[in-house]
Formats: C-alpha cells, structure tokens, sequence
C-alpha cells in the first residue's frame, strides 16, 4: 500500500463558490496516474467518506488528459460564514494526503 502524498506530485483544494469546494490530485508519471486509476481507490464515495458529505452529492471526475482526478463536493460551512476556519478552502485537501492506494 502507498498513501496518496507518496505517489501524486500535487494534492490541492479551494473554493468553487462559497458552498462549495473542490480537491484536485494531479500526477507527473503517466504509468503511477494510469495504476492509480486502475485500482479505483479514489472515488466519490471515499471523498464522502471522508468530508462527511452524501456521495450522491460529490462529482468525481478522473481527467485523463491531465493525469488528475478533480473532486468537487459542498463545503460543511460556507466560506466566511461563522465558524469557517479556511475561508480559500486552500487546506482542505490535507484528510486526502493519507488515503491508502493498493500498489
């Protein structure tokens, strides 16, 4: 097993709007990017999981052409709104870093 900080070059989140947030994972190795995808680790239902959103409400999408999976997902509070500890959502792709990947 590999996390995923060890195998993708850039692991990246910020805001799509203020309700919403989105986790790019981009790959410099065309073979790591095309094993990683073959082993189907990274999916919607492991960004519910792990954002604590319905999986129906994460767009998961593998972008072959940039070696990169682009998630996007709603925040759990609006950006700037009370309680909001990342108004950029630019650290909240860290919970992802340590997501296993059977290689």
């Amino acid at each position: 097993m590999a996390r995923l900080r060890d195998v993708a070059q850039i692991c990246k989140s910020k805001n799509a709007g203020p309700f919403m947030l989105t986790i790019d994972v981009l790959f410099e190795d065309p073979a790591v990017y095309a094993a990683v995808k073959a082993t189907g680790a990274l999916h919607a239902g492991l960004f519910a999981r792990l954002y604590q959103v319905a999986e129906a409400d994460v767009l998961f999408t593998p972008y072959d052409a940039a070696l990169a999976f682009k998630a996007t997902l709603p925040r759990l509070v609006p950006a700037g709104d009370f309680g909001d500890t990342d108004v950029y959502g630019a650290q909240q792709h860290a919970p992802l870093l340590d997501a296993e990947i059977p290689l």
